[in-house]
């Protein structure tokens, strides 16, 4: 659908995108996923035909996009703070993008497009209403539906949820799942969250200092990353010093004992507390060099163990352990 061939893109001295070779498959929904500075919305936005390549061709379905305008590209682009137009209704901007078409649609035509999309987004109810009588969840709805109202090639999605609170990027991210699967359009979302990019995207392309360090399924980056930077990105990793190495280890990765165990690489640590949330027990200790540490464990081995706050334990990972290790030392 989309090949990305050796992209290059320099801000000044900054570089923004190193040699990027990517190709995305017709009717994915592909996350990319990195911190700030890392490429990935340069990268959307080149694809968009907001920014163009010092070096490298983009193609979709095989044709150069290079000199291609934004309008002959039929994307559809979701921006993070909804970009909606204020003086007009939710009808009015949904229907906006049809009614700047060279080849406009009849009335009748774009009123029973705009009123089919709301309903696909379920805001039909609220289609005579004004963006500032919506909330934010509404609001990004409503985006997408103007987004989807020229049939797009392509729906770009640059951190859509980030201006909203938990409880509604939660239920959004669930209602965006179940309409991509039912349209079925090729959708590329730019984020820095990685529960959302895990639990949305069929496939993760993860960003570090303008080069993709690894393309996969959610379950591919987060159970086999590619390097350190990948594991560490990805989730809370501790990090255990022995004499020998040093072990990158994420919280459910470890065990802690009173006595020290057959594994030799633990390390002592001291628990400093204990919280006990529904099926865990995040337990927070500071090593003997002053590292602090975090593990996971089940509450029956708090209590078995009678863990308390200021006990001396030995901190180890678990026998199926399949971290990074570090022999450099």
């Amino acid at each position: 659908m989309i090949n990305i061939q050796a992209v290059c893109k320099k801000f000044g001295s900054f570089i923004a995108l190193d040699n990027i070779d990517l190709d995305i498959k017709k009717g994915e929904f592909l996350a990319l996923l990195g911190p700030s500075g890392s490429g990935k919305t340069t990268l959307l936005r080149m694809i968009a035909g907001l920014e163009h390549p010092d070096s490298g061709a983009l193609l979709m379905q095989g044709q150069s996009l290079n000199e291609e305008s934004i309008q002959s590209r039929k994307v559809g682009f979701v921006f993070q703070h909804y970009a909606l137009f204020k003086h007009m209704t939710v009808f009015e901007n949904v229907a906006f993008g049809l009614q700047v078409k060279k080849k406009r649609p009849s009335k009748k035509d774009i009123e029973e497009k705009v009123h089919s999309l709301l309903k696909l987004v379920q805001l039909d109810f609220l289609h005579d209403r004004y963006p500032s009588q919506l909330s934010g969840g509404q609001r990004q709805r409503v985006a997408l539906a103007r987004a989807l109202a020229i049939e797009p090639r392509v729906m770009l999605l640059d951190e859509p949820f980030s201006a909203l609170d938990a409880k509604v990027r939660q239920e959004l991210r669930t209602w965006l799942k179940r309409l991509h699967h039912q349209l079925q359009i090729t959708s590329i979302f730019v984020t820095h969250d990685v529960e959302e990019a895990l639990e949305l995207a069929d496939r993760v392309v993860i960003m570090n200092e303008g080069k993709i360090q690894q393309i996969g399924t959610p379950t591919q980056v987060y159970q086999e990353p590619a390097n350190k930077f990948v594991y560490q990105f990805l989730g809370h990793v501790n990090t255990l010093k022995s004499d020998s190495q040093i072990i990158y280890a994420r919280p459910y990765e470890l065990m802690i004992s009173k006595t020290p165990p057959e594994n030799e690489n633990f390390v002592e640590a001291v628990i400093h507390s204990i919280h006990i949330t529904g099926p865990l027990a995040k337990v927070e200790l500071t090593d003997h060099k002053g590292h602090e540490l975090v593990v996971n464990v089940e509450p029956d081995r708090v209590s078995s163990l009678l863990l308390k706050e200021k006990d001396p334990v030995f901190v180890y990972p678990k026998e199926n352990f399949k971290g990074f290790s570090d022999y450099s030392i």
